[in-house]
């Protein structure tokens, strides 16, 4: 049903349950039209506009306008300005009616520390896209548990190539999927099959993003519940015990027990173990150790995550998920 000018509550009460454990139904933003504006703001790491420049051509020729905001070029020390800085620039964003979509320049570290100091009482009423994903994580997860709406988990700026017309192939397809997602087409993927999948099909929200931000936002405001959805995982730089860890935690804290399905995106630059420690489990071992007493479909090696193949995904959208062993598709529904 549509409640106002683009805005779209879908009832999800029987396929998904609440979102965040309590809201009924979803909010998507608008989809954008030529002529709209996209902000480019830094809520975490620094990025200076040398480097936002290549998106920001980019994007112009799909028709679209860029604002960059003020932490363009700002930085605190890893940042991308101090927490009032980038609060500040993040809020203007959210207020300024010409903004349609919210394109974060990068990850790194800091959208954790700014995110209740945000008001979000008119977002919404005036939702826009948030896209991005690594320590963005914070904001997809936040606005699906705390009002239902739907995000953009997608590469940012600091992952579009300096010459497009030279990208390879994945690089193209993957930033072209950011598009396709603002502009409203029903997005589909595919998986190279994997032995270790369990096949099945399901249907559900999908929710997630990076497994230590997932883990950092339990028993917050943030924390979403993943009862009835597709929950997808990824993460970098973690070692085997660290990741055993956060499956652990995924595991205790219930996410995993009534999930309609589960997504293993990439897990790269694994740290390396110290031999007279050797934690001696592989990510597959990890995964399977903590979900093989249910039965919902599970797969492994989904482009998504800290890589080239890392496709721009709507969270809190309701998708469906088959996995059998010559196919792997995920589908908008």
């Amino acid at each position: 049903m549509v409640t106002g000018p683009g805005l779209l509550l879908t009832d999800l009460s029987k396929a998904s349950g609440a979102v965040g454990g309590h809201i009924k139904s979803i909010i998507i933003p608008p989809y954008l039209k030529p002529g709209d504006t996209i902000g480019i703001t830094c809520p975490s790491g620094f990025i200076t506009t040398e480097e936002i420049q290549p998106a920001v051509d980019l994007i112009q020729t799909w028709g679209y306008t860029i604002l960059p905001g003020a932490t363009v070029g700002k930085r605190d020390f890893t940042f991308g300005g101090t927490d009032e800085e980038r609060r500040k620039d993040f809020q203007d964003m959210i207020g300024n009616p010409a903004v349609k979509a919210i394109l974060c320049a990068r990850g790194g570290y800091g959208a954790v520390r700014i995110i209740d100091q945000l008001d979000f009482s008119s977002f919404k009423k005036n939702p826009k896209w948030v896209i991005g994903f690594s320590d963005i994580t914070v904001f997809h997860n936040h606005l699906h548990a705390t009002m239902g709406v739907a995000t953009i988990h997608s590469k940012m700026c600091n992952s579009f190539p300096d010459d497009f017309t030279k990208a390879e192939p994945v690089q193209v397809e993957t930033i072209l999927s950011i598009k396709k997602a603002l502009q409203g087409e029903s997005m589909q993927y595919k998986a190279e099959p994997d032995e270790k999948n369990r096949p099945g099909v399901a249907e559900g929200l999908l929710v997630g993003g990076n497994l230590k931000m997932i883990e950092t936002m339990a028993g917050t405001p943030s924390d979403i519940s993943t009862a009835g959805k597709i929950l997808f995982v990824e993460d970098v730089g973690e070692a085997l015990y660290n990741i055993d860890r956060m499956f652990c935690h995924l595991q205790r804290t219930g996410k995993l027990a009534k999930l309609a399905a589960l997504i293993i995106g990439g897990f790269n630059n694994i740290k390396t173990d110290v031999p007279e420690e050797a934690f001696g489990r592989t990510v597959y071992d990890i995964v399977w150790e903590k979900v093989k007493k249910y039965n919902y479909p599970v797969c492994f090696g989904f482009p998504v995550g800290h890589q080239r193949n890392n496709f721009a995904l709507k969270c809190g959208v309701k998708h469906r998920l088959t996995v059998d062993t010559a196919n792997v598709q995920l589908q908008e529904i």
